[in-house]
C-alpha cells in the first residue's frame, strides 16, 4: 500500500518519485522573515519560508472544486469561495485514490491504495520577491494511476539561482480520471484527469503573477505518463490551442495503447468496474452512470484497483487516456506525423533502460517471448509478428539470458537488442521492445514533430547507470540524493533549468564538466558552451548523458532486478552526440516499424 508516508527501501530504489521531497520539513529563519500570504480571490493562502533553500512554499492550494458527488467524471469546476480568513498552506495534500499496475511486484511501488477524491490541489515554489520569472508546471508520472505532487524541486531551483517558479498539481487517477465508455461520454466527461491538468495550467496562467511568475513563459513538464500528458495537451483540440504554454519537457514519455473511448479494451474495463461497483443492474429510474456517481468512494476505489491489477498484461494500467473525439481527436502517432500540435519548443528524451521495471522480468525462453508478444500486441497480424521478429533479430537466436549484463555504448558493439545493464538475451529483447514501442519511439516522433516549421526540438538519452524507467527523477528532484554523482546532477539540473529560463538546453561547458578536468563533453567552436544542435530530420542528433570512472557496485532489488552503479570519487561526466536513427543498431528503422503498425498497437 503506497500512501506517500511509509515507503520501503526497495520502493525508493525503483520509484524515487514516491520519496523525493516527502521528508521536507517547513523551516524558517529568525522572526525577520514573515510567512508568505497570497490572495487568490476565492481564498487566501499562507505558505512558509524555507531558509535552507531561500524559497517561499505553498502546499495544498485548491485549484478546483472537489470532484465528488455529482462532480464525479465531470470537467473540473472553479474552487468554491472559502470564508476562512487565511488558510494554512504548509501540509502536503492527500493523494488521489491510487490504482496499481497488473503484475508489478509491490516492492516497485506501483500499488493500489485508498486516497481522497477531494485531491485537486497544487503546490507552488517561488523565490521571495520573485518578479516575472518563467514557470515550470510539473505533471507527475505513474501510469495515469498512482503517485501525486510529492516532488521537491528545491535543489533543482537552487542550482539555477531560483530563476524559475515551480507549480506541481495533483489530478484524478485511475478510474476516477480515465474511466471510458459511451455511458461516461453521455453522462459526464472523458479524460477527466487530463482536464484537471489543463485546469491547473489555466489556473497558473491566471494566478502565477501573484507569486512572481510570468504567465506568458510557461513550460509544461513531466516524466513518464506526466510527460505523455504534457504532449496530450499539445495535441488537444487538434493542436489548435497555441496560447496555453510555450515549452515542453518530456522525460521518457509513456505512450501505451491509446484506444477510442468505445473500443473493446476500455469497454471491458468499464464493464468490470461497473460490476465491482454494484451497478450492473441499476434501478428503473437510475442509469448505470447515475449509480456510479452515487456509489461509496471506498467501493469505487477498490473496484478501480481490482480492475487494474487483474485485467491486462504485466506492467499495464487499466485506465488510460482515450480518443474522446473532443479533447483528444487522433492517435498520437498519427497526429504527431501531421505536425498539428501546440507549443514552441520541446526537450524530449528517454532512459537507456526504460523497459525495466514495468515490463515482464521473467522471460527467458522463446515460448515465453511469444506469449509476451501475443499478450502485449493482441491486434498484431501474423505478418506483423514475423516482421517484428525479423527487425528485432529474434529469429537469429539471440544469446542466452545468462550472459553478463553491461551497458551498451549505443553506437558500436553489442546493442540494446540483446544487451543492457539490466538483462541479456530474450529477456533484454522483451525490455527493448517494450521500451522502444512505449517510450523511445514516441520520444523520437515528438522530436520529429517539433523539428518542423517554427518549432524547435532537442533530444537526449539518459544513460547513467542504472537508467531504468524513473531513475532519472533523483537527478533533478535531488533533495537528499547521493546518486548519480554531484557533477552529473548539477549538469542535468542546469540543462533543464536553462531550457525553462532561456528556451535552450545548451549550457556553459563549466556546468557540464564539473570538478574533474578529464570529463568529456562536446563543445562549441569558442569552447564556452556545449555543442548540442537542435534535432532535425536532416540532423537527427541526440545528446547521450552518461558518466564513467569511479567504482562499480552491484545493487540487487528483489528477485528480478539487479544492476551496477558508479560510486565514489573519480566519477566524471561523459556526454556525447549521436545519430538517433543509427543509435543502438538503427533504432530509427525499428521506430519506422512501430509507426507503420501504430494503428494495431494502437499508438
Amino acid at each position: 500500500m503506497i500512501n506517500g508516508r511509509a515507503l520501503s527501501r526497495l520502493a525508493w530504489l525503483l520509484c524515487p518519485v514516491a520519496c523525493a521531497g516527502s521528508a521536507e520539513i517547513p523551516l524558517s529563519v529568525s522572526g525577520s522573515v514573515s510567512s508568505p500570504v497570497v490572495s487568490l480571490g476565492y481564498a487566501t493562502y499562507e505558505g512558509y519560508y524555507n531558509g535552507t533553500y531561500d524559497l517561499n512554499i505553498w502546499k495544498s492550494i485548491r485549484y478546483a472544486a472537489p470532484p465528488t458527488g455529482n462532480r464525479r467524471w465531470q470537467a473540473p469546476e472553479p474552487p468554491l469561495h472559502d470564508s476562512r480568513l487565511t488558510i494554512p498552506a504548509v501540509d502536503q495534500a492527500p493523494l488521489c485514490p491510487q490504482t496499481g499496475a497488473f503484475g508489478v511486484p509491490a516492492a516497485y511501488g506501483f500499488n493500489s491504495g485508498l486516497g481522497n477524491e477531494d485531491c485537486l490541489y497544487l503546490n507552488v515554489y517561488a523565490a521571495p520577491n520573485a518578479t516575472n520569472l518563467p514557470v515550470l508546471v510539473w505533471i507527475h508520472g505513474g501510469g495515469h494511476s498512482v503517485f501525486g505532487a510529492i516532488y521537491d524541486p528545491s535543489v533543482w531551483m537552487n542550482t539555477n539561482h531560483n530563476g524559475f517558479i515551480v507549480v506541481e498539481m495533483q489530478y484524478r487517477l485511475g478510474a476516477f480520471g480515465f474511466l471510458a465508455s459511451p455511458d461516461v461520454k453521455k453522462g459526464g466527461r472523458l479524460n477527466a484527469g487530463l482536464l484537471d491538468q489543463r485546469f491547473a495550467i489555466e489556473w497558473t496562467r491566471q494566478h502565477i503573477a501573484k507569486f512572481g511568475g510570468d504567465p506568458n513563459r510557461i513550460t509544461v513538464g513531466g516524466e513518464s505518463s506526466g510527460a505523455a500528458s504534457a504532449v496530450f495537451h499539445a495535441l488537444a483540440y487538434g493542436g489548435k490551442d497555441t496560447k496555453l504554454f510555450n515549452n515542453i519537457i518530456a522525460a521518457s514519455p509513456y505512450f501505451p495503447s491509446v484506444y477510442r473511448y468505445s473500443d473493446s479494451f476500455p469497454k471491458a474495463r468499464y464493464d468490470k468496474f461497473v460490476e465491482l461497483a454494484g451497478c450492473s443492474e441499476p434501478s428503473a429510474n437510475k442509469t448505470t452512470f447515475d449509480c456510479l456517481v452515487a456509489a461509496d468512494t471506498k467501493v469505487l476505489q477498490n473496484a478501480s484497483g481490482t480492475v487494474s491489477t487483474t485485467l491486462g498484461y504485466f506492467g499495464s494500467f487499466a485506465f488510460l487516456p482515450v480518443i474522446d473525439d473532443d479533447y483528444i481527436q487522433q492517435r498520437p502517432a498519427t497526429q504527431l506525423l501531421s505536425g498539428k500540435l501546440a507549443g514552441k519548443r520541446v526537450l524530449v528524451g528517454n532512459n537507456a533502460n526504460d523497459g525495466a521495471p514495468l515490463f515482464n522480468p521473467n522471460v527467458s525462453t522463446r515460448s515465453q517471448y511469444d506469449e509476451f508478444i501475443a499478450e502485449t500486441f493482441p491486434l498484431f497480424t501474423p505478418k506483423d509478428v514475423k516482421n517484428l521478429n525479423r527487425i528485432y533479430k529474434i529469429a537469429d537466436q539471440p544469446p542466452p539470458a545468462n550472459g553478463v549484463v553491461f551497458d551498451t555504448l549505443g553506437y558500436t558493439g553489442p546493442t540494446a537488442l540483446t544487451q543492457s545493464g539490466i538483462a541479456t538475451g530474450i529477456q533484454q529483447s522483451v525490455f527493448n521492445i517494450a521500451a522502444e514501442t512505449v517510450f523511445d519511439c514516441p520520444a523520437q516522433w515528438i522530436a520529429e514533430a517539433f523539428s518542423t516549421g517554427c518549432k524547435s526540438a532537442w533530444r537526449y538519452q539518459y544513460s547513467v547507470t542504472p537508467s531504468y524507467h524513473g531513475a532519472d527523477l533523483r537527478s533533478y528532484f535531488a533533495v537528499g540524493a547521493t546518486l548519480p554523482s554531484a557533477d552529473f546532477r548539477h549538469a542535468i539540473q542546469k540543462i533543464w533549468g536553462n531550457f525553462i529560463i532561456n528556451d535552450t538546453p545548451v549550457i556553459p561547458v563549466a556546468d557540464a564538466v564539473g570538478q574533474y578536468e578529464n570529463a568529456s563533453v562536446p563543445v562549441t567552436g569558442n569552447n564556452t558552451h556545449i555543442d548540442w544542435p537542435q534535432f532535425t530530420h536532416n540532423n537527427p542528433v541526440h545528446m547521450n548523458l552518461n558518466t564513467t570512472g569511479g567504482q562499480i557496485s552491484l545493487v540487487t532489488v528483489g528477485e528480478t532486478l539487479a544492476y551496477y552503479i558508479r560510486t565514489g570519487p573519480g566519477v566524471v561526466n561523459n556526454f556525447s552526440l549521436a545519430n538517433s536513427f543509427a543509435w543502438e543498431g538503427t533504432r530509427g528503422d525499428r521506430c519506422d516499424f512501430w509507426r507503420a503498425v501504430s494503428a494495431r498497437v494502437p499508438q
